[in-house]
């Protein structure tokens, strides 16, 4: 495993990160001890970073993380969680609320301390409302020792400019935005790194589109990334070659890139996903996967308020 550093919090991060939204069942319905044993299997194969959210199967991942990291040592890993979102419609970024947020999260993950702190898909509430709430309440979690760094997360790259134009933060958090399909996080990149921001990349599967199985219902991208996106899967099945092997080398690869997260609540799962970022790509193959993604390279979909989208390609 390879580890970079995170921006000017210092740390140095696994360049595969494991995102515990599937310990809450996101995507299908999952084994309490398959979950734990997922955990373990991370950490011990070299992932150090593991990131959640209250809103992961509405409190559920981060308490089967919480039973995991319970046997664990907590020097081994860096653990982030978010806080803002609580349900699919469900929005508080209000100072009182974030702070009891972080209390709540403490105890259902049963440690005393989070490394970062993201407010969570700010793109869902008025950009003054997290400033006066959002914003204030990282200040303060931050300056009682329950937060070390804080952070934003959001799908419209516009909640990074619109953050960092105001606030300082330590890292950021972003999706669906580096992958085969989407390198549009690229145009962020010189921003963060002027700044010294900590960048993490999560969904290198664009959410379960780059697979040969259909995406969540829920999925929110339009029919024509959902096709093309199949269609380049359903062509590396052809070539002998899951999809999700190149996309997760691809994400990895870019070492401007600190660490990208993937999702899973299968041990096995998680093993072949570390294994693959050793192994070496084959850059035939992703040319041919990015010519059949071209058509909807970086088109992404609406997210959250009209403020936020202004600039999207959809």
């Amino acid at each position: 495993m390879k580890y970079r550093k995170l921006g000017k919090t210092g740390l140095d991060v696994s360049v595969l990160s494991f995102g515990a939204s599937s310990l809450g069942s996101v995507f299908r319905e999952t084994n309490e001890e398959e979950s734990i044993r997922t955990v373990h299997t991370a950490v011990d194969l070299g992932i150090n970073l593991i990131d959640v959210s209250p809103y992961y199967g509405i409190t559920k991942a981060e308490t089967v993380l919480g039973k995991a990291i319970a046997q664990m040592d907590r020097e081994r890993f860096i653990l982030t969680t978010k806080a803002g979102r609580y349900g699919d419609t469900e929005f508080d970024f209000s100072k009182e609320r974030i702070i009891r947020s972080v209390d709540e999260s403490l105890k259902r993950l049963q440690t005393d301390y989070i490394d970062i702190l993201y407010l969570h898909d700010i793109e869902f509430a008025a950009f003054v409302e997290v400033v006066e709430g959002g914003f204030a309440a990282l200040d303060a979690v931050k300056q009682s020792g329950k937060v070390r760094y804080i952070g934003v997360a959001g799908l419209p790259l516009t909640v990074f400019e619109k953050s960092l134009a105001i606030k300082e933060l330590d890292s950021v958090l972003s999706y669906c935005h580096y992958s085969l399909n989407d390198t549009s996080l690229l145009d962020l990149v010189p921003l963060l790194e002027q700044h010294r921001i900590g960048l993490v990349n999560a969904s290198p599967l664009s959410m379960g589109l780059l697979s040969t199985r259909p995406a969540a219902s829920w999925h929110p991208a339009p029919p024509d990334i959902h096709r093309i996106c199949k269609e380049a899967a359903e062509y590396c099945v052809s070539r002998g070659v899951e999809i999700a092997k190149l996309a997760v080398q691809y994400s990895t690869a870019n070492e401007r890139i600190p660490t990208t997260l993937v999702s899973t609540a299968n041990p096995e799962n998680i093993q072949k996903n570390i294994q693959w970022t050793d192994e070496p790509m084959d850059t035939e193959l992703l040319q041919e996967v990015l010519d059949i993604l071209q058509p909807i390279h970086n088109k992404s979909w609406v997210s959250g308020r009209p403020e936020y989208n202004e600039k999207a390609n959809v």
